[in-house]
């Protein structure tokens, strides 16, 4: 299967650069250089992976974030200039799978699109539907319920819930959650655990603040509180 990406920026230069090297790695590539531009091909082409850039014209890449999400199941990197944490957690928490940070080599950029698409086809074997309180997980379909209404996840979210949820009980070092659900913990550090389960928490609990369901064990790392 060939992926469709899709590469945002509002530099030319930028775009040739990883257009030239993505499509040797056998990848088709279509390219947009705004806000509103990128929302128009995301939902004409459906890629499977958008490379986006955070300052664009038209449109912040935060903002086309939050709109990709509502669009269809595609994984999001951003990419930046800036550099700092708090920059980075803002871009996870609005959705993105992973971020990338302004001067990047081409492999490395080759190498978190690999992984992200793992994470969007879910390449692990089906399992039956596990149901945690009043969440209903499916492993084949990378669908979750709560309430009987289904939650949008990221694919990233999904395998996070999905390996705390599987063990109740059972502690995860953010290391642990790393290899488990962003598969490759090279590319990613510790914090970036912490972001996601931000972000999946406001999705999953009633009160994030006093969550039932993923529960954090201070010092080591996080938990879920819900048994079969």
């Amino acid at each position: 299967m060939t992926h469709t990406l899709l590469l945002v920026d509002d530099e030319d230069q930028v775009v040739a650069f990883m257009k030239t090297f993505l499509l040797q790695e056998g990848y088709r590539i279509i390219a947009a250089s705004s806000g509103p531009d990128a929302l128009r091909k995301a939902r004409e082409a459906r890629p499977s992976l958008v490379v986006l850039d955070w300052m664009l014209p038209g449109m912040s890449g935060i903002e086309v974030c939050r709109e990709l999400r509502k669009i269809g199941r595609m994984g999001i990197i951003m990419v930046t200039a800036r550099a700092e944490e708090s920059d980075k957690i803002v871009g996870l928490e609005v959705g993105a799978d992973d971020y990338l940070t302004k001067p990047f080599s081409l492999r490395e950029l080759a190498a978190r699109i690999r992984s992200v698409l793992r994470r969007v086809e879910g390449n692990d074997p089906p399992t039956a539907t596990i149901e945690r309180g009043e969440l209903s997980l499916s492993e084949a379909q990378c669908r979750v319920w709560k309430r009987g209404a289904e939650l949008a996840l990221t694919p990233t979210e999904f395998k996070l819930l999905l390996a705390l949820a599987a063990k109740p009980g059972i502690v995860y070092s953010r290391l642990q959650l790393l290899q488990a659900a962003l598969e490759d913990d090279i590319l990613n550090d510790e914090r970036t655990v912490d972001a996601h389960i931000s972000r999946l928490r406001k999705k999953i609990e009633d009160d994030p603040a006093d969550p039932r369901y993923i529960q954090t064990v201070y010092g080591f790392g996080y938990r879920f509180g819900v048994g079969p």
